[in-house]
């Protein structure tokens, strides 16, 4: 990860992840704007309760550092990193918004830079309060991570890493199509994706070198992979089941491409994260994705140890842990909520569309554990493998 320092600046991007949904796919593209498919009941009380539990966390740090007059006890801001886009747009409107309201800090979104990232979460200065991050990285930085109140964790994250990371969401790495390239009915399985010749056209795949998602997970459930047996990676098998499918494959370098790809009709199926699929039937396309061994991809957002506004942050946790806003927030974005809670919210229609869903039995879950001790190999590999 390189990158040049960026003054903050509200969001006009949303690429998604290197080994999650964040990551170097740095293109913009339009979509209509964020409508709400439900009305959220909102929690109004427990804002006092938020930020007295973290002042009493940080010893009365706001307190003893001349807080201003607000009841919160808290001012100042925050400055929060992510990848914007529609996902920080839901954010704003959701958590930012309501939580400035209620305390008066300021939250300032800034395009993360991956310098600034790497420094902040493995220890070093920086300015970033919180920083959206895939759960593998967490997983290889804890020590130097900021620690979430136990009643703010969100209890979908396993548990020996859910005090150290907040506002989980779940993104799906799955296949989608439009409904009428294949009538009759289109591919459901992975081993289906390789089925050229049941289900012809281009595949559209990722092709940058630190955008390898969930490629390696994918071929070797292509490659009859138990779903159990997917850890540790073995790169070779990775490599020799996507070497048989490369014929037929067409390379996108900015997530957005896959809706280029398939309304253009230059790829037949594709491979990325949900969210794309979600933006084109937003924009008025018939568009059928397959939860059949969909690769589910924890986001969450971390707290670096050398935080400037270390109190202000951790006020905004319980924000983004009220079930009711995590249920708002996936129906704007379609992304799985980290708060089982949320499910209670959410209506049926608009729960079809998580990969995370109670229904939705057959997807297949990164192990982030083992991902983050492989990190460096999983980029040498794809960067490997692409140049071949």
């Amino acid at each position: 990860m390189n990158g040049t320092r960026r003054d903050p600046v509200v969001h006009t991007l949303d690429p998604i992840s290197v080994s999650s949904e964040v990551g170097p796919m740095h293109a913009p593209f339009t979509r209509p704007p964020l409508t709400r498919p439900f009305t959220r009941r909102r929690r109004r009380g427990a804002a006092g309760v938020a930020v007295a539990a973290a002042l009493v966390l940080l010893a009365g740090c706001a307190e003893e550092s001349g807080a201003g007059d607000d009841a919160s006890g808290l001012s100042g801001e925050i400055i929060w990193s992510d990848f914007g886009g529609p996902t920080n747009e839901a954010r704003q409107e959701i958590y930012f918004a309501p939580f400035t309201e209620d305390t008066g800090v300021d939250v300032v979104s800034v395009v993360v830079n991956d310098a600034m990232q790497e420094e902040m979460i493995s220890g070093g200065p920086g300015d970033y309060d919180a920083t959206h991050v895939g759960l593998d990285l967490v997983y290889a930085n804890m020590d130097t991570l900021v620690q979430i109140p136990e009643e703010y964790q969100d209890e979908a994250l396993p548990e020996n890493i859910r005090a150290y990371a907040f506002g989980t969401f779940y993104v799906g790495h799955a296949q989608g199509y439009l409904t009428d390239t294949f009538p009759d009915g289109g591919p459901e399985t992975w081993a289906d994706f390789w089925d050229v010749e049941t289900y012809p056209g281009k595949r559209a795949w990722p092709g940058t070198p630190g955008s390898y998602d969930s490629s390696c997970e994918i071929a070797l459930l292509a490659d009859g992979v138990a779903p159990d047996q997917l850890y540790p990676l073995d790169f070779e098998r990775c490599s020799a089941k996507l070497d048989e499918l490369r014929p037929d494959m067409v390379f996108y370098t900015s997530y957005p491409e896959i809706q280029q790809l398939l309304v253009s009709g230059t790829a037949a199926i594709a491979m990325g994260p949900s969210g794309q699929f979600s933006a084109l039937r937003n924009a008025g396309q018939d568009v059928t994705v397959s939860w059949e061994q969909a690769v589910v991809s924890p986001n969450v957002i971390a707290i670096p140890k050398e935080a400037p506004n270390a109190e202000n942050i951790l006020a905004l946790t319980e924000y983004f842990h009220d079930p009711e806003r995590q249920a708002e927030f996936a129906g704007l974005t379609h992304y799985g909520p980290g708060n089982p809670e949320a499910y209670e919210f959410i209506p049926e229609d608009v729960q079809e569309g998580l990969v995370t869903a109670p229904g939705h039995t057959t997807v297949v879950h990164q192990d982030s554990e083992a991902r983050a001790e492989a990190t460096e190999e999983l980029l040498n590999w794809y960067t490997a493998w692409l140049a071949d």
